[in-house]
């Protein structure tokens, strides 16, 4: 990812961020073609199922690279895997050793056969779900909260309560860094090139830094409270990030400027997810709703409404996940 000269150190972009609603952070006057047609699209698929998964309510859920697994892990201490047959998910496996809530987990990002869940037994465990059984366990130094795996697939990151992100070799499950920061940290990714990663925190900044040095690039002041997912498109283009103000804003990667803002939820942004080609941006909260967007536009490609809140319930609540 090329960054700016005039982007290296703090953040220029200053009082422009999604708090101000800066000009390139505004939405389409109209409708695109696609956005109509996804629209009738989701007019007609508009049914929620749900599927009994855990005892407890559900922390993470993810796709498989493949699109052909869905696992979820829970505050029951376990993980499921459903398979996708057709419209429907049947449940292939439960997942048992952790000692604690399962927090978040991810899959390879090219392996579809193995996954890795966080948890607050301080340990992770990676899984291949053509066996039940852990074939890893590393212990880590704090209750685990987040975790994410390298696009290259040779580096596992994990975060702790105590803002100690720790970058484990993917074969050899060992450490091989360890960074202790200064701030609140939520969500962790790669970048797509492997070469940047980023952090959101608890004072509404995105943070960056270079990989594999770990060295600071710049620390963006994306939102006026707390910065708390961050999700990259498959294409490269573009990531997003949602925050405590209810705001979803979206940024070019090489420029590192917000280019457009969604705020059709009025809760604060928990998860978001682009469709595979990269056109949709799902974002959800504590509203009853998952807001569909179409990315370049910023216009709303539909809406899955639900009884439930993200990350509440039991059982494993299925909306535009089979949709996008």
């Amino acid at each position: 990812m090329a960054v700016p000269p005039a982007a290296m150190g703090p953040s220029t972009l200053g009082p422009s961020g999604p708090g101000s609603m800066a000009p390139w952070c505004s939405m389409s006057s109209g409708p695109s073609r696609y956005v109509l047609g996804m629209q009738e699209l989701f007019r007609g698929h508009s049914k929620t199922r749900e599927f009994p998964a855990h005892s407890a309510k559900v922390h993470s859920v993810a796709w498989s690279c493949d699109g052909r697994r869905l696992a979820s892990g829970s505050f029951d201490k376990t993980a499921s895997v459903f398979l996708l047959e057709k419209d429907r998910l049947v449940k292939e496996n439960n997942y048992r050793g952790h000692g604690d809530s399962v927090d978040q987990l991810c899959w390879h990002p090219s392996n579809p056969d193995l996954f890795v869940t966080a948890s607050g037994d301080k340990t992770i465990r990676i899984w291949d779900v053509r066996t039940t059984k852990c074939i890893a366990t590393v212990n880590t130094k704090g209750e685990n909260i987040n975790i994410c795996w390298s696009p290259d697939g040779q580096t596992i990151a994990v975060g702790n309560k105590d803002d100690v992100v720790t970058f484990i070799d993917a074969k050899t499950h060992r450490s091989k860094a360890e960074e202790q920061f200064k701030f609140e940290v939520n969500e962790i990714s790669w970048n797509n090139d492997n070469n940047m990663f980023f952090l959101t925190n608890g004072n509404g900044c995105i943070n960056i830094l270079s990989y594999p040095e770990l060295k600071p690039v710049q620390s963006i002041n994306a939102h006026p409270s707390n910065c708390i997912c961050i999700k990259f498109d498959p294409m490269g283009k573009y990531f997003a990030t949602g925050s405590a103000d209810a705001l979803v804003s979206l940024w070019d990667v090489d420029e590192l400027v917000c280019v457009r803002c969604f705020s059709r939820l009025d809760w604060p942004v928990r998860t978001l997810s682009f469709s595979h080609d990269g056109k949709m941006l799902a974002s959800a909260s504590e509203d009853h709703f998952i807001d569909i967007a179409e990315v370049e536009t910023g216009n709303a490609a539909g809406r899955c409404v639900s009884s439930l809140t993200v990350r509440t319930s039991p059982a494993l609540h299925i909306t535009a996940s089979l949709a996008l």
